[in-house]
């Protein structure tokens, strides 16, 4: 996980925030639902398991939700029982409330094979009290990442749960937040640019201290003594192929591979058009800092 130069965004996130303070089949699919669509969530067992810090891990909602909790003695995460290979990917977040600085709550995805790894990232970074949330995105694939973005997100996260979600096929990889399209990463392997296609992925979730980066660059630090610091998962849904109990998920052909969904239709086009316009606050395609000719899978841009 990449982290975006602080400097570079403090212009964006005042328009930004001014902006915001205003507007407002079993055997070769795991899925709750059906094959047409997003569907009902399941509970946590249904696909995850806690991978560290069990001690600082509560189970709620009969199962349905689990909460996890950072401190002095440690940090909590979970992983997904498999790993996965196209699909749409979802869960519910009620992110650490009142004085979050320094804390980083991740939900991400990740072939975990070293540098030439692929990765998506859902990071929220925490922030102190009266101040909005940062949700930064990133993408890795071959190894290839540093394509953070950052937005301010238009409701309080910590007030109740909100989805985050990954659409993933061959043609595209959509980040949503609730029905938000937030981001779009198109399939342009015909052009050199590297894209997630053969690497399956499993899911991860975790809270852990991320003072020395996270809020105003590492200026504000984790403040202890308002530990435990907790973030809640729950409407749990994963429709995708599993490429551990299945044959060929290459082949596969479920709903989310439909012609429906290999590009971003008007409606949803003019959501994410929002999105940028209004709580946008930092795009890897146009810091010139770090890019003095912008990458080129940035190019459609118009820097793009």
């Amino acid at each position: 996980m990449d982290r975006a130069p602080e400097s570079n965004i403090a212009v964006g996130c005042n328009r930004a925030w001014a902006v915001a303070t205003v507007l407002c089949t079993v055997l070769l699919f795991t899925s709750v639902a059906g094959q047409n669509g997003p569907g009902a969530p399941g509970k946590f067992d249904d696909f995850y398991e806690v991978t560290w810090g069990p001690d600082h891990v509560t189970m709620g909602d009969g199962g349905a939700s689990i909460s996890l909790s950072l401190d002095q003695a440690n940090a909590s995460a979970f992983a997904s029982k498999s790993k996965y290979l196209f699909g749409y990917f979802t869960t519910g977040m009620k992110l650490v409330p009142g004085n979050s600085a320094g804390t980083v709550t991740a939900y991400y995805f990740s072939s975990e094979t070293g540098n030439v790894r692929d990765e998506l990232d859902f990071e929220f970074l925490g922030n102190s009290s009266g101040d909005p949330y940062i949700l930064q995105t990133n993408i890795f694939a071959n190894g290839v990442g540093r394509r953070e973005q950052r937005i301010f997100l238009w409701f309080d996260p910590t007030a109740e749960m909100h989805k985050y979600s990954v659409l993933w096929n061959r043609n595209q990889i959509v980040f949503y937040v609730d029905d938000y399209p937030i981001r779009v990463f198109e399939n342009r392997e015909s052009e050199g640019i590297a894209f997630p296609t053969s690497q399956p992925m499993g899911i991860y979730a975790s809270i852990w201290n991320g003072d020395s980066w996270a809020t105003q660059g590492g200026l504000v630090k984790l403040n202890w003594t308002h530990a435990p610091f907790v973030s809640t998962f729950g409407d749990f849904e994963i429709q995708g192929c599993d490429a551990v109990n299945t044959v060929n998920c290459a082949s596969s052909n479920g709903w989310w591979a439909g012609a429906e969904y290999q590009n971003m239709n008007a409606a949803d086009n003019t959501k994410l058009k929002w999105v940028q316009q209004h709580y946008m606050v930092y795009d890897y395609c146009y810091d010139q800092s770090r890019y003095t000719t912008p990458p080129l899978d940035c190019t459609r841009k118009g820097v793009k």
